[in-house]
C-alpha cells in the first residue's frame, strides 16, 4: 500500500481508517519509520493541528511529562469548532481523562480503593460465574451467534454495571448510550452525526446518573456507585458535574474497552490456531495472553495533550499552546520495543503495551480489565471443541474507544 507521509497522517482525522486494518497499520508503519513526530495541519481547517507521536519511546516520554503535556482543553480528537466550544463554554464532562493534577489525582483517589489488588481479588468468583454464564450462552445458541454482539459486549457490561450496583433491566440502556456515545461516527451505532445529537446522548447520561446520585446521597449502599455520589475532595462533596462524569467514564470505558479487548482476542485466536490449541494445552499461559490480546487490539486508540511550554523531542520542538496526538496502537506496534509486532504471540514476555496509558493517567481499571480476559478464556477455551468465522467481521469506525461490532462465528462446544 503506498502512501505519502502527508497521507499516511490522515488515518487518524479518519474514522473510517481504523475500521480498515491494513490501511491504519501501514500508515502507522510509514510514520514511525519517516517522521515519528508528524505536524499536521488540515488544510480544510475541519480540525485544529496538532503532531502525531507513533513511536513508543516518545508516547511514554510524554506520558511520563504530564506537568508539561496536560489534558486540557484538548483530552481528544475532535473538530476544530468543538475545541472552540469546549474552551469557550467548559467540556460537558470532567472525567479523570479531561483533568489534569491536583484535580485528576483527588478525583482518583474517591475510588481507587475499590481498584486495589486486595479489593478486585475479592471478585474472582463473580468474574467465573459471569464467565461460565456467557460461555453457557454460547453453549445454548445452536454453534453460532454474532460473539461481538452477544458476548463481547455484554460480558463485561454486566461486570462494571454489577460494581457500580445497577438494575440488571437498566443494561441495555447503558450499553445503547454507550454505543451512542464512542460510536458517534459509525453511521450504524450512532444516533445521529450533529454535534446536538452527541449532546443528546450525554444529556441522557446525565438524567440517569442523576437520578442513581440522588437516590444513593439519600439511601448508600456498598457499592461503588454509593461512594462516587457520597465521594468528597478536601471534605467537599464532588460537584454534580464530576460525578456524573465519573458514572459516564465508569459504565462506558469500564466496559467498552474490555468488551473490545476480549472480542478481538478471539478472534486473533481463530486467525491463529496454534496460539489457541497453546492456550489450551498449558494454562499458565492466560496472564500473557491476556496481556498480548490487549496490545493486540489497544482499544484506546489516541489520547491529545497540551504542551505548556516548548519541549524538544526527537529534534522536533513543540511549542508551548500545541497539542500532540497519542497514538496507542502504533507505539503498540512498534518495532523497536516488540519482536514481530505484527504477531499475535501469547507467551510475549515482556509485553511493554501501552493500551493503558502510562504515569500519572494509567488506567484505573487496567487489572480488572486483565481479570475479566483471563476468567473469560479460561472459561472457553477449554470448552471449544472447534471455531472458526461464520461471515465478515467488521470494526466501528471510530478515532477514539472502539474495536469489533461484528464477529460472526460458528463452533462446536461442550
Amino acid at each position: 500500500m503506498s502512501m505519502s507521509v502527508n497521507e499516511a497522517v490522515l488515518v487518524f482525522t479518519d474514522p473510517s481508517a481504523y475500521a480498515d486494518t491494513e490501511r491504519f497499520e501501514a500508515a502507522c508503519a510509514l510514520l514511525r519509520k519517516e517522521s515519528p513526530i508528524h505536524y499536521f495541519e488540515d488544510p480544510t481547517g475541519m480540525v485544529n493541528p496538532f503532531f502525531a507521536i507513533t513511536k513508543h519511546a516518545d508516547v511514554l516520554e510524554i506520558e511520563l511529562h504530564n506537568d508539561i503535556f496536560i489534558n486540557e482543553p484538548r483530552p481528544v480528537l475532535g473538530p476544530a469548532e468543538a475545541d472552540r466550544r469546549n474552551e469557550e463554554n467548559g467540556h460537558m464532562l470532567r472525567t479523570l481523562i479531561h483533568v489534569d493534577d491536583p484535580e485528576h489525582r483527588d478525583l482518583r483517589g474517591v475510588t481507587s480503593e475499590w481498584f486495589l489488588p486486595k479489593n478486585l481479588g475479592k471478585m474472582d468468583t463473580r468474574l467465573a460465574e459471569l464467565s461460565k454464564r456467557f460461555v453457557n450462552k454460547m453453549a445454548d445458541a445452536g454453534g453460532s451467534l454474532d460473539f461481538a454482539t452477544d458476548i463481547a459486549m455484554q460480558l463485561p457490561l454486566q461486570v462494571i454495571l454489577d460494581i457500580l450496583g445497577l438494575p440488571e433491566s437498566d443494561y441495555p440502556r447503558m450499553l445503547k448510550l454507550t454505543q451512542e456515545l464512542f460510536g458517534a461516527s459509525d453511521e450504524e451505532m450512532s444516533r445521529g452525526t450533529s454535534p446536538e445529537d452527541l449532546i443528546a446522548v450525554i444529556t441522557d447520561f446525565f438524567a440517569y446518573f442523576t437520578q442513581v446520585t440522588e437516590d444513593r446521597r439519600a439511601n448508600p449502599t456498598a457499592d461503588l456507585a454509593s461512594a462516587v455520589a457520597n465521594g468528597t475532595i478536601n471534605g467537599e462533596e464532588l460537584t454534580m458535574i464530576q460525578t456524573i462524569s465519573y458514572y459516564v467514564i465508569a459504565a462506558t470505558a469500564g466496559h467498552d474497552t474490555t468488551a473490545s479487548a476480549i472480542a478481538g482476542g478471539l478472534q486473533a485466536l481463530i486467525a491463529n490456531p496454534d496460539q489457541l490449541e497453546m492456550l489450551r494445552k498449558d494454562p499458565s499461559l492466560y496472564a500473557t495472553a491476556a496481556d498480548e490480546i490487549i496490545r493486540w487490539v489497544t482499544p484506546v486508540k489516541h489520547f491529545m495533550r497540551t504542551a505548556t511550554q516548548d519541549y524538544t523531542i526527537r529534534g522536533v520542538t513543540i511549542k508551548k499552546g500545541q497539542s500532540v496526538l497519542l497514538s496507542y496502537p502504533s507505539a503498540n506496534r512498534d518495532e523497536e520495543v516488540f519482536v514481530n509486532p505484527n504477531k499475535f504471540d501469547i507467551t510475549r514476555s515482556p509485553n511493554k503495551q501501552l493500551a493503558f496509558g502510562f504515569g500519572v493517567h494509567y488506567c484505573l481499571g487496567a487489572m480488572l480489565a486483565r481479570m475479566e480476559i483471563k476468567a473469560f478464556f479460561a472459561e472457553l477455551v477449554p470448552r471449544l471443541k472447534s471455531i472458526e468465522l461464520n461471515g465478515e467481521p467488521a470494526l466501528m469506525k471510530t478515532t477514539f474507544v472502539g474495536g469489533l461490532k461484528r464477529l460472526p462465528i460458528k463452533y462446536e462446544i461442550s
